[in-house]
């Protein structure tokens, strides 16, 4: 529980908290646990074929998280992706990627302490104590 708290903790200071906060989460542990796009699986394979494994690999992984820049999410998710959830959000396309550039590595880290995807349910174990702990407060 502890690594979520840090987790929430450093999101809410580099979001700001409140809505958009809570928004963005919601829409990044979408992307993450996403049935029809193959979850975090398939999302792996989604960075993969954009050549951008190595990132996902390292946010997987036991070691470093290396960074991924705002730009980089829009190669990887693409530019209707990110127009959506701007749209949902109310925040613009640049603010979108920048704040997932941000969540995506901490969220896959924290979802993968041991250096390996969870199976299906195990992860929306995760994701659903992670949503508890970010959008109860």
């Amino acid at each position: 529980m502890a690594l979520f708290d840090q987790l929430k903790e450093g999101l809410a200071a580099k979001l700001g908290g409140g809505s958009n906060l809570n928004s963005m989460l919601e829409h990044a542990m979408n992307l993450i646990n996403n049935p029809a796009t193959g979850g975090l699986a398939g999302l792996v394979e989604t960075f993969k074929s954009k050549g951008l494994g190595d990132l996902m690999s390292s946010w997987i992984g036991t070691g470093e998280n290396k960074p991924i820049s705002a730009d980089q999410i829009k190669q990887a998710l693409g530019a209707d992706k990110i127009q959506q959830i701007a749209e949902k959000v109310g925040i613009s396309k640049d603010a979108v990627s920048q704040h997932l550039s941000e969540l995506l590595p901490q969220i896959i880290d924290k979802l993968t302490p041991n250096g390996k995807l969870p199976d299906a349910g195990k992860l929306g174990e995760a994701l659903n104590m992670l949503k508890s702990k970010f959008l109860s407060s």
